[in-house]
């Protein structure tokens, strides 16, 4: 976590989540490695490490509990803060942001308090298909810098059901 999620934990007296604190789909699909994306961005960590997803569906969730960041003026991506500090970051495909925020409609607002599950972005899949470059979606742990372990899971998610990765401090 950073530095002020570091701070702010210690003035709360909250303690290390003992066990790793699960991350949980934003949506559903397969999922892939992170270097698999075709933006250098993802693949090569640059913004942090995590997964991707190649998407099912026609909604994306809070992937832990936490309020909500940034949400694209595009409505393609968003960012979240756990209340452990987690920086998470969900990115919608590859090349959403030159669609101008066709195919997305936002369901929740910057600031929001959210549970894991809670519907944030809606999407049109059919129009995506025909429109972005790609239709992986990263979801990336944004401050890695005390991060212990990444603990990343394969295969066929369900959003909100299943776990993409558990984070060890």
């Amino acid at each position: 976590m950073g530095f002020l999620s570091r701070i702010r934990r210690l003035m709360s007296g909250q303690a290390n989540p003992v066990g790793g604190i699960e991350i949980y789909a934003p949506v559903s699909g397969e999922i892939l490695a992170i270097e698999k994306v075709p933006d250098v961005v993802f693949a090569e960590k640059i913004v942090g490490d995590g997964i991707a997803i190649n998407p099912k569906g026609s909604q994306i969730f809070a992937p832990i509990d936490g309020t909500i960041g940034k949400i694209f003026e595009t409505n393609h991506a968003f960012s979240i803060e756990s209340h452990q500090g987690l920086e998470l970051f969900v990115h919608f495909g590859v090349g959403t942001v030159e669609l101008r925020g066709n195919g997305f409609n936002r369901l929740a607002e910057e600031g929001q308090v959210v549970k894991k599950g809670d519907p944030i972005l809606e999407f049109d899949l059919s129009y995506l298909k025909e429109h972005a470059e790609s239709l992986l979606t990263p979801v990336v742990l944004a401050n890695m810098e005390d991060v212990r372990s990444l603990n990343k899971s394969h295969g066929h998610v369900e959003a909100g059901k299943d776990v993409i990765f558990t984070v060890d401090l």
